[in-house]
């Protein structure tokens, strides 16, 4: 649970920054991927938290370069196949793609990165998500604090 605090100088002591405040929320977000893919508990969750949130960004990027006529849908196809290897790869679960939980969205307004909502509804996952239900697999914590 987070502790909300306001920004004045009377409460110095309990004082959180915006940047401690963000890496708190990564930290649980990786803490609960961690939980959630049954990954070795030693595994620093910031660093599993910044290569999840790389891919996120090219799978986006890719999305946006497809929707603006960029690139082609079998170079779209091509690209974020092999990101999301590299996806189930991190997270040492096969089941998620071949089952077609984990995909990568196409639509450049959201997250490009994403867990099925049935899924996350069905294992009652406890993970951050979006309007839809969608389990988001790299979250940007930057936005909105």
């Amino acid at each position: 649970m987070y502790k909300y605090c306001m920004f004045n100088e009377s409460t110095k002591g309990e004082k959180m920054n915006k940047k401690q405040l963000m890496y708190d929320r990564i930290n649980k977000h990786g803490e609960d991927l961690k939980r959630i893919f049954k990954l070795d508990p030693s595994i620093n969750p910031i660093k599993l938290c910044k290569q999840l949130f790389r891919l996120e960004n090219k799978a986006h990027r890719l999305a946006e370069d497809y929707c603006n006529g960029i690139i082609y849908a079998d170079d779209y196809d091509v690209q974020t196949s092999q990101i999301l290897t590299k996806v189930e790869n991190i997270l040492k679960d096969n089941y998620l793609r071949a089952n077609n939980v984990i995909f990568a969205n196409g639509d450049p307004r959201g997250y490009a990165l994403k867990i099925r909502s049935e899924y996350v509804k069905n294992n009652n996952l406890d993970i951050h998500r979006d309007w839809g239900g969608y389990g988001i697999i790299a979250p940007d914590f930057r936005e909105g604090y």
